[in-house]
């Protein structure tokens, strides 16, 4: 049976008047210690107290320089860009749903009345929501006067997390990428489109595009996927009453 020896207990012999001694050397080395220590930290700060206060006094200003940006640059000019792109906005209604909308359509890009235009706005108010807002309308614009370069440059710089505008851009892009012989392209377009959205506005109307266009390149397979898309998903929507025709086409290709 395994055994240990039990450690024994053995008695201090030193005097309690030496322990004391003992403790109390140790109390005040210890002091002494955060004496010295704390005596280098004050050099260190004095030695380097400009530095200090620069360094204060660049975060203090940065952040006052900061909170001054937004409240009396930064709101000022959303208000004024806003204001901007009411007008602009206004011409842009009008030529999509009146007469004479040619000369509408360049009036919002230009401006009119002491007003800018959506191309003013977007070189004068750039960051700001209405700059953004503008540069859609832009594209938007270029694309209905048949300037269709122009109408993937602006559509192509929009950016936003507004899932139905996104979706309308991508196959806007895809629509003057068609009318300009780049059908390739076009159709990547759709494709991103109603991959964009799921929306039942949106999302038909481009999976009828890549489908009827990816038909015409050979990509049957894909093209009957998205019609069918339209028949199950969206069987409420224009588009679906269209695709029956194109189903049996394709199917009967196989």
């Amino acid at each position: 049976m395994a055994t240990y020896k039990k450690r024994g207990y053995k008695k201090s012999i030193a005097p309690a008047s030496e322990k004391k001694v003992e403790v109390e050397s140790t109390t005040a080395e210890v002091f002494e210690k955060l004496d010295t220590t704390a005596s280098r930290t004050e050099e260190w700060v004095s030695k380097f107290q400009n530095f200090i206060l620069a360094g204060v006094g660049i975060i203090a200003l940065s952040v006052l320089s900061y909170l001054g940006y937004q409240n009396y640059i930064l709101e000022p000019k959303k208000i004024e860009a806003t204001s901007e792109l009411n007008q602009a906005q206004y011409y842009f209604e009008l030529a999509v749903n009146g007469q004479d909308s040619d000369s509408l359509f360049r009036r919002a890009l230009n401006g009119g009345e002491g007003k800018y235009g959506f191309l003013d706005i977007i070189e004068n108010y750039g960051g700001t929501p209405a700059a953004k807002l503008a540069t859609y309308s832009a594209g938007m614009s270029y694309l209905n006067l048949a300037d269709y370069v122009n109408a993937i440059q602006y559509l192509d710089q929009f950016d936003t997390d507004d899932v139905m505008l996104k979706a309308l851009a991508k196959g806007a892009i895809g629509d003057a990428f068609a009318q300009i012989g780049q059908p390739d392209d076009a159709y990547d377009y759709y494709v991103d489109a109603f991959e964009s959205s799921d929306n039942s506005f949106s999302a038909p109307k481009y999976l009828f595009k890549a489908g009827i266009l990816g038909a015409s390149l050979g990509k049957n397979s894909a093209a009957l996927t998205y019609f069918k898309r339209i028949q199950s998903e969206y069987p409420d929507s224009a588009e679906a009453k269209k695709v029956e025709v194109q189903i049996g086409l394709l199917e009967n290709l196989k």
